[in-house]
């Protein structure tokens, strides 16, 4: 039987990555202060970080060396789900009730940063802390700012000083806790009524989210933000104008207006959200919201958002890098516009790599793996990279992974079948379906790659590829009808391996890695 062709996939991702689904969803995103914009260190950017800590493969982790003891492993990864190992009497804890987010943080994140808007402090929150805040509110009532410092310190506390270091009972720790909240309540909803916007921002958030011992309630939120936007906060713009998009039933807590979103989208991104910023530049490049496409004003908008990009706004970096750059799929109207330069999209998707974008560490991968970009060949950059934007569930990452340890990488990665197997099955679990990771685990099990051997297997991975209809699916889905239950259609490689050099001789016709 002929191996079907493997080598490492191309992105057939689209240029378009906008918060949409990520930065609708929650009620809760917190407020960000845009930090100044640093100089570019181009050289820094292009490598991933040295500081990154450094594991071994998935099958190996217990044995890892340390950092110090050799400093050219490759960067941990997490370990995938393996189905076939899970014990079938073992009752899986139940998902979590999906929540729609508004931005790109994770749950975790959004519950540390519920606790404290600002920035939290390097230590935890004192009581001679709250007492000299107190103080200084109680003697100033004319600075907000600092009274809602306090308001974040209490809920701050309600955490970190409510059981006295562990030595109360939990119900002298709850009531603890409650005193703390009750104070924060009363305080935040002063300085609301006050109408002061931040605070009005804040008390959206815990309305939203149900903190603060509120309920959850996404009109009164609504509400909260629209307030602040009249006050002119640029986030509750933004919070505003994504409520009006998605409408009640998604939680926007109003009516849906694409109207009214569509001018809050626009009053956000002239008052400074970067979120905003990015936003209407996609609604200009794509023509969304009824409005008709100009290329030239979008551009402009990504690339005022590409000045404010931080942690939590990195998109922008990333669309403007893929507009630029030679070998995306871009749009031609916007193509005939938009002069390639692979240089200038270096440069963005190394930003948009080192605040942690997935899919620009996985371009950053492909790009060190090929030699794109004004890179030259580097299989352990490529490696690094993908293993940090695999980290993040980066699905086409995963199945890049699962192409490296199909063909190893001599001196820096050792073949593992097993971790092919795993990181490829990984990737076919993606949802949305990637549908490529699919084959590649048709071609493992029919194989016996990593995995028993198993054309009935290899059968029905085929077919939920060819459900998406990838090609090769449904072409080998054709050759094994021909064979019947024969595996031996196609000859097999030596010792049932690929080499870098078998791989790259393929390269055109790219599945796996």
């Amino acid at each position: 039987m002929h191996r079907p062709d493997i080598d490492r996939n191309y992105s057939g991702q689209t240029i378009w990555s906008e918060p949409g689904g990520e930065a609708r969803g929650r009620n809760l995103p917190a407020s960000v202060a845009v930090p100044p914009k640093a100089p570019i260190e181009a050289q820094s950017l292009l490598q991933p970080a040295p500081e990154t800590q450094y594991g071994a493969p998935l099958t190996q982790q217990r044995s890892a060396p340390e950092p110090s003891s050799n400093p050219d492993t490759l960067p941990h990864h997490p370990v995938p789900v393996r189905p076939g190992l899970l014990e079938q009497h073992v009752p899986q804890p139940a998902k979590p009730v999906p929540v729609r987010q508004h931005d790109n943080v994770s749950p975790s994140a959004r519950e540390q940063r519920m606790s404290a808007t600002a920035s939290l402090p390097d230590t935890p929150v004192t009581h001679a802390e709250l007492d000299q805040l107190r103080r200084y509110v109680t003697s100033n009532p004319q600075n907000p700012k600092q009274a809602l410092v306090l308001v974040k310190k209490l809920v701050e506390a309600s955490n970190v000083l409510s059981s006295d270091n562990g030595r109360l009972d939990p119900k002298s720790t709850a009531k603890n806790r409650e005193k703390y909240i009750v104070e924060a309540h009363k305080r935040l909803k002063k300085l609301a009524s006050a109408g002061f916007p931040d605070a009005m921002f804040y008390m959206a958030e815990c309305h939203g989210q149900g903190s603060l011992g509120l309920e959850a309630d996404t009109k009164e939120a609504f509400n909260f933000y629209l307030a602040a936007a009249k006050q002119g906060h640029a986030q509750a713009a933004y919070r505003t104008a994504v409520c009006c998009e998605i409408g009640p039933e998604e939680g926007g807590g109003t009516r849906k207006d694409p109207q009214k979103a569509l001018q809050w989208y626009k009053r956000a991104a002239v008052l400074g959200d970067p979120a905003g910023m990015f936003k209407v530049g996609i609604i200009c490049l794509k023509g969304l919201m009824g409005q008709p496409r100009n290329v030239g004003e979008g551009v402009t908008w990504l690339k005022r958002a590409v000045d404010h990009a931080d942690n939590d706004n990195p998109h922008a970096l990333h669309e403007l890098a893929n507009l630029h750059d030679p070998a995306s799929q871009t749009d031609p109207e916007i193509r005939s516009k938009v002069v390639p330069d692979e240089n200038y999209a270096r440069e963005l998707f190394a930003r948009a790599a080192k605040l942690g974008y997935k899919q620009s560490q996985f371009r950053l991968g492909q790009a060190n793996e090929y030699g794109s970009l004004g890179f030259a060949i580097d299989n352990r950059a490529s490696i690094s990279w993908y293993s940090k934007a695999a980290a993040q569930g980066e699905h086409q990452a995963e199945l890049a992974l699962s192409g490296w340890y199909l063909t190893g990488a001599e001196g820096i990665l050792k073949n593992s079948d097993t971790e092919a197997y795993l990181w490829a099955r990984k990737a076919a679990c993606s949802e949305p379906p990637l549908a490529k990771a699919m084959f590649a685990m048709g071609y493992f099990s029919e194989m016996g790659i990593g995995c028993p051997k198993s054309i009935e297997e290899a059968r029905r991975w085929y077919g939920r590829a060819a459900a998406h209809k990838f090609p090769k699916a449904i072409e080998r889905i054709e050759e094994l009808k021909k064979a019947g239950s024969r595996s031996g259609s196609r000859p097999q490689p030596t010792n049932g391996k690929l080499t870098r050099k078998d791989q790259k001789k393929d390269e055109a016709e790219c599945v796996v890695m």
